[in-house]
């Protein structure tokens, strides 16, 4: 090929001839730069190991720590935040390693560690290596909590968490104020994660999520609406940016529940649901308000009653303006546009746009019973129950008849139990084979 036709490009590479590999020199000389400062850094951290070097402190407590990663993680335990979310149910950490570790033990019902020497299998990798000892004659020693609390039974391995117990649980004192509102509180870190309610700047439109945070904001924006939904379900077309979600949305096509109450026989499809469940036997309410006596069996109760505190009402009516401290208690206001009353008496036309207001209509007071039958001592609280007893006990009416078979029944409420057991099974098989 001819070059006098172009002969600016020949004279450029003649007189620059080293013009490309220098570029690439370059670009090679800062890669390798920043590899190796990143094995620089990871050096540096490890050999603090060694050396004992931690030269991050907290302001909180004095805890100190290797790295500044470490240090913020520790801070999470003074301010309560916890950042990683799980989509599945109303757990959160401070930590994502603790969070992807939750989702595999309480959604996903994995156990990828097995044990070679039994059929032990768990979860959780530091269970494993415990069990692992136990083979290996190795004697399992637990961390030691040295720093215990004189007037409970309370102890940890770290005297700036009894400190805060003994204030917290025992002295009372609430020394710190919100000038704002009139929350009171006995932890530094808990005012200072409090006053950033008053001041919300980052809020999401769609859903009423709020935060003083722009990562938060920028990370609930991502996970909630943009994020890509990956996995896809094969029976119903339903995606979902996570695998373990998927799973456990599986489990409503097969009926899978593999998480069983070993003292009802109560089944769950999640292991987060029986715990849940579980705690309706144990009356247990591990979740606590430190404003008041108030206790809770699940977190989101919990966040909820703390808005009776805080004043705050993330949860807006477009029709009206009217807030609300709950999704729910929103879409029980919505109702008073809307009219829609979706709970229905099965003993009487009465319908309520309330659960709540449903079950008032039906056991309005254990103690008044005036309506009273003249056949027998059978009274009620309610003159439709009076009504019902009369025709199914004294009538013997049947007036519920099924219009796909031959059952008849005194009761309204029999009738669709009927219906429910007998008739829609078959129509559901039914539809299934077109």
């Amino acid at each position: 090929m001819n070059n006098t036709g172009n002969p600016g490009k020949e004279m450029d590479r003649a007189e620059h001839p080293g013009k490309d590999s220098d570029s690439r020199v370059t670009m090679t000389t800062t890669m390798g730069l920043q590899q190796e400062t990143s094995q620089k850094s990871a050096l540096n951290t490890h050999l603090k190991t060694h050396t004992g070097e931690k030269p991050f402190m907290c302001g909180e407590c004095g805890h100190r720590t290797m790295t500044k990663l470490l240090l913020v993680q520790h801070m999470r335990t003074h301010t309560g935040e916890k950042p990683y979310g799980c989509d599945l149910c109303d757990y959160s950490a401070g930590v994502k390693a603790s969070l992807e570790r939750h989702i595999m033990v309480k959604h996903t019902g994995e156990k990828p560690y097995k044990c070679s020497e039994c059929e032990f299998k768990t979860a959780d990798s530091s269970h494993f290596y415990k069990h692992m000892k136990k083979h290996s004659g190795e004697k399992v020693s637990p961390r030691k909590k040295s720093h215990k609390c004189g007037e409970c039974d309370y102890s940890t391995s770290q005297k700036c968490r009894l400190d805060q117990h003994i204030i917290s649980k025992h002295s009372g004192e609430k020394l710190y104020r919100c000038d704002k509102c009139d929350l009171r509180t006995a932890s530094k870190s808990r005012l200072s994660l409090h006053m950033r309610k008053h001041d919300n700047p980052y809020k999401c439109h769609q859903c009423g999520f709020c935060t003083a945070r722009k990562y938060q904001f920028d990370r609930h924006i991502h996970t909630k609406q943009t994020k890509e939904k990956s996995y896809l379900c094969e029976e119903c077309g339903y995606r979902t940016a996570k695998g373990s979600s998927l799973i456990l949305h599986k489990r409503t096509h097969t009926g899978e529940k593999p998480f069983m109450c070993e003292e009802c026989g109560y089944r769950a499809t999640d292991r987060s649901h029986l715990s849940r469940h579980i705690r309706r036997h144990t009356g247990e309410k591990p979740y606590k308000c430190d404003q008041c006596g108030f206790s809770a069996s699940h977190k989101s109760a919990l966040d909820h009653h703390l808005r009776t505190h805080t004043g705050e009402k993330p949860y807006i009516c477009e029709e009206c303006g009217h807030r609300t401290t709950t999704k729910p208690a929103l879409l029980r206001h919505m109702r008073t546009h809307t009219g829609e009353k979706p709970y229905d008496c099965d003993l009487c036309e009465y319908s309520a746009a309330d659960k709540a207001c449903l079950e008032r209509h039906i056991m309005p007071s254990p103690r008044k019973k005036p309506h009273k039958c003249d056949e027998c001592d059978y009274s009620a609280s309610q003159k439709c129950r009076l009504d019902q007893h009369i025709i199914s006990k004294h009538s013997g009416e049947k007036p519920y008849r099924c219009d796909k078979c031959d059952f008849r029944t005194a009761s309204k409420s029999h009738l669709s139990l009927h219906i429910k057991k007998n008739i829609l099974p078959k129509k559901n098989l039914i539809d299934v084979s077109y």
